[in-house]
């Protein structure tokens, strides 16, 4: 007979702890795209610039941990 030995218990994270974040970004870019769609000149346009770079420069960020990290931290083989 072949034991099997009890998968652990992974408990999921509570949805408040996944989406600010994310709705973070999403509000940043909207507010980043309506100015840049209303306000053409002066304060606007470095606004809109800077709100639509960072949610770039974190998803840039986050691709970069991910591609950095080793297998075995990724749950491949080693």
């Amino acid at each position: 007979m072949n034991a099997v030995s009890p998968s652990p218990v992974v408990t999921p994270r509570p949805s408040v702890a996944i989406w600010p974040w994310p709705i973070v970004l999403g509000l940043l870019t909207v507010f980043g795209l309506l100015s840049a769609l209303l306000g053409q000149h002066g304060i606007w346009l470095a606004l809109s610039w800077t709100a639509l770079s960072i949610p770039l420069i974190v998803t840039v960020a986050c691709l970069l941990r991910a591609w950095c990290r080793t297998p075995s931290v990724k749950g491949g083989q080693s």
